[in-house]
């Protein structure tokens, strides 16, 4: 690329181009320093945003590996192999069904002991021995066939007032938008509780990949796959069942409006009498007289199941679906951004949620609680009601502040950041089994030595201009194309010297999508295992993505493209009541 050329290209037109061709958008800058030879390198590192607003190609890419850890852990038939044991209850507690929250723990973090006893508008949850295994139950037919299936199952928050098509309350005045907050605040309560039960009743340790994503009316709900067979008379009774309380000091009244209290260097301070605020265990203390949960949450009526037999095109859809979206925040699920005309119906329900968010605490150290009169815990200088810096008051987040991805610790017995580097290392022996030099896995790496013990590489910022974030991205997009080029010749080559492999019973197979009409329980032949995506590690080569790719694992795995999801039988729709 000639410097005469440079000028010409702008900076959104190498935006566009990055976003094509799967390429950071705001890529970060280094300098690293060779103090062995003195040689001076650039790397432009990619940022790793898992927002699509952001970056829609590194979203892109923490997508697809999320993918990969849906489909590696959700059909297993063995017992994965982990270090550390399940971070559940010990066994005692695993018998009981203590209700503690946020603040049940005081300075001398002796535990703050609470009745176990089920509320009494509770349903009754059934009880059965848990055999201590993750892997579902094998089912052989009459014919000989055996099946070792999962679920898809989605559950759901319960109504706050009727609903519109898009989303948007019928009669806005009468929706329950603080109770649709305080349920977004501690949705993840709920699903630890639904998990818990889940596996005191299902009779195993149930492993699940689930996803909290929002409903059109900005309820989160969550979609999960559950692995193992599980009676849905059970999940029902489970969902029924199922409920979290809050213990905390009661908010429902706000004390602190027009004004608020003043820090007088040691507490926070009534602005008119100077008498000090509740500290938080003080508050927490009351409480315990009071005997009172601030709020209750439960599960809504509507759930959806689906059996899922892998390989198949079922699973596959369903973990795409899973997926889809991950890389959208939660207010911009919905919202098309290239419309002509924005639905301000739907935007004025946003604004009233966040408004109502933007004041309620969200924890026990929530800036908020000065609005109620209570003291924050270990609270200090500098806090103003509205102004948390926890994510889940912002706008886009609606509640939601934590993970949007959630993965039982028995799931695949790996980590992310292992799933990441197994990707990279079929990619890098691919091609080195097609005679192609991959970089090495500790180039320019910091953990380098230098004999006396100095780091060999140096790194450091570098600012980016303009002319130098489009050189940036053409030099990325340049090196994405060249290494694109030689894994397609990797994968050819393999392919070709893998046809003698095949056996005569695969080989006389039907192809990839000639399954029997209407039954996607029918295998596909077994293609190369070596065909797995994997994201960028650091300069390292990985394939590019829009590949083939097999989702589901196992003998008759059949690759499918991985696209825009489609909501698979048991799994669209919201359920607004």
């Amino acid at each position: 690329m000639s410097a005469a050329i440079m000028p010409e290209v702008t900076a959104e037109m190498a935006r566009e181009l990055a976003v094509e061709q799967k390429v950071c958008v705001r890529p970060l800058l280094r300098r690293v320093i060779d103090q062995q030879t003195g040689d001076e390198t650039r790397v432009a590192l990619p940022c790793g945003s898992t927002r699509e607003s952001v970056c829609p190609s590194c979203a892109d890419k923490a997508r697809r590996l999320r993918i990969q850890q849906c489909a590696e852990g959700w059909h297993r038939d063995v017992e994965p192999e982990i270090d550390t044991p399940e971070p559940s209850e010990d066994p005692a507690a695993d018998d009981l069904d203590a209700e503690t929250g946020a603040g049940d723990l005081d300075e001398s973090d002796a535990r703050r002991v609470r009745s176990t006893r089920r509320r009494q508008d509770a349903a009754e949850l059934p009880r059965v021995p848990v055999e201590d295994r993750t892997v579902g139950r094998v089912f052989e037919t009459p014919d000989g066939r055996r099946y070792r299936p999962s679920m898809f199952v989605t559950i759901t928050l319960p109504s706050y007032g009727k609903v519109k098509a898009n989303g948007a309350p019928v009669d806005p005045s009468s929706y329950n938008y603080r109770r649709a907050a305080l349920d977004a605040l501690h949705f993840p309560k709920l699903v630890d509780r639904f998990w818990q039960n889940l596996r005191r009743c299902a009779g195993f340790k149930v492993q699940y990949f689930a996803a909290v994503e929002p409903q059109k009316r900005l309820a989160p709900h969550l979609h999960a796959a559950a692995r193992g067979a599980i009676p849905r008379q059970t999940i029902r009774q489970v969902v029924r069942a199922t409920y979290a309380q809050v213990w905390w000091p009661h908010f429902d009244q706000p004390v602190y409006v027009d004004r608020v209290p003043v820090w007088d260097g040691h507490d926070y301070v009534d602005p008119d009498s100077g008498v000090v605020l509740p500290t938080w265990d003080q508050a927490v203390a009351d409480l315990d007289q009071d005997g009172r949960a601030a709020h209750v949450l439960r599960l809504g009526s509507q759930v959806d199941m689906a059996g899922i037999i892998a390989p198949s095109e079922d699973a596959d859809r369903a973990i795409r679906y899973l997926t889809k979206y991950l890389a959208k925040s939660i207010a911009d699920t919905y919202v098309d951004n290239d419309a002509a005309v924005v639905d301000l119906d739907y935007e004025s329900h946003v604004d009233r949620l966040h408004q109502e968010l933007l004041y309620l605490p969200c924890s026990e150290r929530c800036a908020n609680w000065l609005r109620f009169g209570v003291q924050p815990k270990n609270a200090g200088p500098g806090l103003r009601p509205g102004a948390c810096v926890s994510k889940a008051h912002d706008r886009e987040n609606l509640g939601i502040g934590g993970r949007r991805v959630l993965v039982s610790r028995q799931w695949s017995g790996k980590t992310l950041k292992e799933h990441r580097a197994d990707r990279a290392t079929v990619v890098r022996e691919a091609l080195l089994n097609s005679g192609i030099v991959a970089p090495e896995i500790e180039r320019l790496a910091a953990s380098v030595r230098l004999p006396d013990g100095r780091p060999r590489f140096v790194w450091s910022d570098s600012k980016v201009d303009h002319a130098g974030y489009v050189w940036t991205i053409l030099q990325s997009v340049n090196e994405r194309a060249r290494w694109r080029e030689q894994y397609e010749a990797a994968k050819k080559r393999q392919a070709v010297d893998t046809v003698s492999a095949i056996d005569h019973e695969t080989a006389d197979r039907p192809p990839p999508g000639a399954d029997r009409e209407g039954d996607h329980r029918v295998a596909s032949p077994i293609t190369s295992p070596n065909v797995v995506p994997g994201p960028w590690v650091k300069g390292e080569r990985s394939e590019s993505e829009g590949h083939e790719v097999p989702l589901t694992r196992g003998p008759g795995t059949r690759q499918s493209q991985v696209g825009e999801a489609t909501p698979g039988n048991g799994t669209e729709g919201d359920h607004d009541g």
